[in-house]
């Protein structure tokens, strides 16, 4: 077990305590340990690049512990009003398709997935705190995720597999 996945796998741990905080009305202890968990993403790749500590398990964990993070809080806001359910629906399905895929090949985040991302911490973010144009952002983030979600079935071949089946 590398340091780069037990930080990853300390990520997830601390994910359902996000949620807790969120559904309990505390939004800022929630939007706190929402952006430590977002930071650690980048402290994870950083030591496993550094350290040579890449692991297979790592590919695999690292992307699933973003999508838990974000599809969770997602929810969590839909259950508090502060969001539509569409969008959290579509963000969500996008991602457990993805991971389903990742299940039997592992892709490198392409920097249109690491937008997306990025979009969607960011109208997690906004949301917690019902900013202004946080609903514009999220369906910014339901786009990137439609898109990027395109990408990766194009890439794995999922499409041509259905079409030939």
């Amino acid at each position: 077990m590398t340091l780069a996945n037990k930080i990853t796998l300390g990520r997830l741990a601390l994910i359902p305590l996000a949620v807790y905080f969120l559904l309990t009305g505390l939004l800022g202890l929630a939007a706190l340990l929402f952006v430590l968990l977002s930071l650690t993403d980048l402290i994870d790749g950083y030591v496993a690049r550094k350290y040579n500590q890449v692991s297979e398990l790592g590919k695999m964990l690292d992307p699933l512990a973003d999508k838990v993070l974000v599809v969770s809080l997602l929810i969590g806001l839909a259950a508090l009003g502060k969001t539509g359910a569409l969008p959290v629906i579509i963000i969500a399905a996008r991602e457990f398709l993805i991971a389903s895929i990742r299940t039997h090949k592992v892709f490198a985040a392409s920097p249109l997935a690491k937008a997306k991302t990025l979009v969607q911490n960011v109208a997690v973010f906004m949301l917690l705190f019902s900013l202004p144009l946080a609903e514009l952002v999220l369906w910014l983030a339901v786009i990137l995720s439609l898109v990027s979600g395109w990408v990766y079935l194009w890439q794995s071949q999922f499409l041509q597999q259905l079409r030939s089946s």
